[in-house]
Parts: C-alpha cells; structure tokens; sequence
C-alpha cells in the first residue's frame, strides 16, 4: 500500500514542471489527482500521461488568479470525489525587470499568480477540510522569500506574502488538523532555468522528496518550512 493511499489531492500548476512533478510521485503513492493549469495542452498530456500509468485523475483548467475558476475547481472536485485531503499550490510565474521598468500589468500579473491564486484556493480548501476535520496544504515558494535578488521584485514580494500565508494558514487551521507548510526551492532544472541559465541547479525529483516527506508526516508533526536548493548556488548574501 502507498504512503498515499485514499488519499485525494489537488495539485495546482499540475501540467508541467514542479507540479506534474509531484502529481506522478503521489499518483505512485496511490492518490487520486485533481491537477490544474492554465495551460490546456500541457494539462491534457500530463493527465493522458498520468492516466496511462494507472492514476486516478481528473484534469481542471484553472487560472488560480481568478476566483470564479478556482470555485469551479473546488466545485469539481467535490462533485468528483466529495473530499480533499492535500492541496499543492504550486502554480505560479516568474518574472525579471528593473524595478524602475516594471509595469503595473507585470506586477498584478506576478502577484494574481504567485499569491492570489494561493490565497484563493487555500481559502476554498479550507472550507472543505475545515468541516472533514483535517488535510494538508503545501505552498511551493522560494528562496527568493528570504534572499531577493535584483530585478525580481514582484516575484520576490509574492513569494514573502506566500510566507505570511502559509503561517496564517496553519495558525487558522490547527484546531480543525490542518496542517500547512511551505517548501521554498532554489534554481531548478525547469523551463524557469532560461532567466539564470548559468546558475548550478537541482532536479525535480529533489524538491518532490521534500514535498513528499511534509505530507507523510504524522498528522500532529509539521515541517512548516523547508530551503532546498543547490550546494552551489549562492544564497546567503547573494546578489
């Protein structure tokens, strides 16, 4: 029996990348998926693909930083399997500019993505796990939280604002056995390497066993918070 046995869980940004990710190491654990992506393509090879492997998955549309599509994406999932059990928030946009030329579209864009769409699916989720007594909610952030760097200001500030969530989260959520975490990686191996291509960088897989290890924890035990990045990569003090 997998660590994820019975287990429903959404995973945002589920197409590709990180998310699709973690989608494959729970559909192996025996979760059933709901994934979502702006990105229809990649939304239907990821699940054609996950589906092929065995899972149990339904694929959702979603633009995280519009609440009438994350409502429609709770509303799915219920209808679909009446429970959540685990949520990854794991959709998001990177984005480089002079802070002196970025442009109030550009901004909202980074932040609709990155904290928004966080903000808009833990609220729906607690409203489920709230009632079923428990769950877990993982937030993908960054290093980016802790150490800017120049030229990334919205994202960096999106990233923080996705600290003070999770802490919210978890404080909101402790008395129902909600459990929130944030796991914040460094420079990875995705389509996201092409801004610091010359930068040491990890694989997917890397993040995925962090991601993995918080929701198999015991229901009373929390990794509220985790740095995974490259030995390599600077950090402390960058710049």
């Amino acid at each position: 029996m997998g660590q994820l046995e019975g287990k429903i869980a959404m995973i945002t940004g589920g197409g590709f990348g990180i998310g699709k990710g973690i989608a494959q190491a729970f559909a192996k654990e025996g979760s059933k998926l709901v994934i979502a992506s702006r990105n229809r393509q990649r939304l239907t090879a990821a699940t054609d693909e996950l589906r092929c492997g065995g899972a149990t998955v339904i694929s959702v549309p979603t633009d995280v930083g519009r609440e009438r599509d994350v409502i429609n994406l709770f509303q799915t999932t219920m209808k679909e399997f009446g429970r959540l059990d685990i949520l990854v928030n794991s959709a998001g946009l990177v984005d480089q500019a002079p802070l002196e030329q970025t442009s109030l579209d550009r901004w909202q864009m980074i932040i609709d993505a990155n904290l928004t769409g966080p903000f808009l699916c833990t609220r729906e989720a607690l409203k489920i796990m709230k009632p079923q007594g428990g769950g877990r909610i993982v937030n993908i952030g960054s290093i980016s939280a802790q150490m800017p760097r120049p030229q990334f200001a919205a994202y960096s500030c999106s990233k923080m604002g996705l600290v003070a969530l999770t802490l919210t989260t978890a404080l909101e959520g402790r008395d129902s056995g909600i459990v929130a975490s944030c796991v914040h990686p460094g420079n990875v191996n995705t389509a996201q390497m092409e801004l610091t291509p010359n930068e040491p960088a990890m694989e997917i897989d890397d993040i995925v066993k962090a991601v993995m290890t918080m929701v198999t924890l015991p229901p009373n035990v929390n990794m509220i918070q985790a740095i995974v990045l490259p030995v390599t990569q600077l950090y402390l003090g960058r710049g």
